[in-house]
């Protein structure tokens, strides 16, 4: 494959894949925002610590401002910038875009509408991620969930106008991890959201790894709660139930703990000791995704004139985190179920 390939938003998940795609001998190049960590990949590479093994891998790393400068167009670009910087990332990126090029929203959240308004319904299309990492020193990550077996991807058409390029994607792709090929793609990304109500921000507002913040009694039935919200928003959106994660329609279809599946299956890509992006982002100290998850399933419902107490509390609770008046931490949870209960 000789296609060129830019990973715009190469922090955590975006380097891996794009070392993945590096080893598999593609022409990839990474932008990134964070400056000390552009410049750690130029002078050593990119360190991938896995469970079992440490790969260090050279790679052709850029600055925001380094877009400027290039003077071949792209054939493809994985946006894995975060959903609340979709519209700006992707007008930095449309003039490098090929005409017959095309942008995948390799991210969280409904971002699929933004990316089309940007660069046209032609050269846009969504994706589905389930890759766990994380990125704490410049130019080294932690990868939780390895190609093969731990990662995971859906990728399909929201509009005819880029039916039948699936399959180009989902090759790309490939080298990072599992992936499929989804009859209704912006479905499936919802179902993703349903997922992330129920573990991003509600596991990071208690400070905790996911698995050891859901052994906390009550965390679980908040989860749910909010999956359950998600679900209800979904269904005002006009999203029908799609599988994700490998599950099949069949494992969808023949349950009455659908929430509790998803849950689970997501559980079997992360390892032990696992942490959210949101809590990453807490720590950090920067923005997180919680409004373009658990509040637009907020949004939705309420806008309908439904409740949702259990997104709303998250996002409240959240909006406390960033604004420097409440720490992540267990007793956290003990605030979000008295605001559920009134």
């Amino acid at each position: 494959m000789d296609k060129k390939i830019a990973i715009l938003g190469s922090g955590a998940n975006g380097t891996v894949i794009g070392v993945d795609l590096i080893r598999a001998g593609l022409d990839v190049k990474l932008i990134d925002q964070w400056p000390a960590h552009v410049e750690a990949l130029r002078s050593n590479g990119a360190v991938i610590n896995l469970p079992d093994e440490t790969i260090t891998q050279d790679v052709d790393a850029y600055h925001l401002c380094d877009v400027a400068t290039f003077t071949e167009p792209f054939d493809v670009v994985l946006m894995l910038f975060k959903a609340y910087d979709t519209r700006w990332a992707a007008q930095l990126i449309e003039p490098y875009l090929a005409e017959d090029g095309i942008i995948v929203g390799v991210q969280n959240g409904m971002s699929y509408d933004t990316l089309a308004d940007v660069v046209g319904v032609e050269r846009a299309m969504a994706c589905v991620i389930e890759v766990a990492s994380e990125l704490h020193n410049p130019g080294i990550i932690k990868r939780s969930s390895p190609r093969d077996g731990g990662s995971w991807f859906a990728v399909g058409s929201a509009h005819p106008a880029t039916a039948g390029r699936e399959a180009e994607i989902a090759e790309i792709l490939g080298h990072a991890g599992e992936v499929e090929i989804s009859d209704d793609i912006l479905a499936a990304k919802w179902m993703k959201l349903v997922s992330n109500t129920m573990t991003l921000a509600t596991t990071a507002l208690v400070g905790l790894p996911i698995d050891e913040a859901e052994q906390m009694p009550g965390m679980r039935e908040i989860m749910l709660k909010a999956g359950a919200e998600a679900l209800a928003a979904g269904e005002l959106r006009g999203h029908a139930i799609k599988p994700i994660y490998g599950l099949k329609p069949e494992d969808m279809e023949n349950t009455n703990q659908l929430l509790q599946l998803l849950h689970e299956k997501l559980l079997s890509f992360t390892r032990p000791d696992t942490r959210t992006t949101v809590l990453m982002d807490h720590m950090k100290g920067r923005q997180s995704e919680t409004n373009d998850v658990n509040g637009l399933v907020a949004e939705t419902l309420t806008s309908a004139g439904q409740m949702a107490p259990a997104n709303a509390a998250i996002v409240a609770l959240t909006e406390q985190v960033k604004r420097g008046e409440l720490e992540p931490d267990p007793s956290n949870l003990a605030l979000i179920r008295n605001m559920v209960a009134t």
